[in-house]
């Protein structure tokens, strides 16, 4: 049963968080292609970790994150409008790496296979010319 109550918590918070930043939050140091992945809250209620996707460089992510940390108080303030709870969660704004290591993975993929190719044409050109 908490489970399940976590798990729409933490849905509920993240179109909440991610509803507050796109509207309310006007720091120019918020990257415009920012996106929160997921929120995870702790089992007491009292503190959560907000994943954040930033499309930009590795400068923008960072003042992306730090803008996000120091508006944290503002976006706990205006999210908890929404969402009513005894305690609103202590927020923590974490860089969510992942589609950048999606991204990776596909490259190397992509690389591999292309190799792959390139060693099968060879092959097949030898074994032409050897007949």
């Amino acid at each position: 049963m908490q489970k399940k109550r976590t798990d729409r918590l933490n849905s509920l918070l993240k179109e909440v968080i991610s509803d507050v930043i796109r509207k309310e939050v006007r720091n120019p140091h918020v990257n415009e292609l920012v996106t929160v992945t997921r929120v995870e809250i702790t089992k007491d209620l009292h503190y959560a970790k907000v994943y954040i996707s930033v499309i930009g460089t590795d400068a923008q992510k960072k003042e992306t994150i730090a803008a996000l940390q120091s508006a944290a108080g503002f976006i706990a303030i205006t999210a908890s409008k929404e969402v009513v709870m005894r305690y609103f969660p202590a927020l923590t704004f974490i860089l969510d790496d992942y589609v950048d290591k999606h991204m990776r993975i596909e490259e190397l993929l992509k690389e591999i296979s292309q190799e792959k190719k390139s060693r099968d044409e060879e092959k097949h050109d030898d074994l032409s010319r050897n007949n």
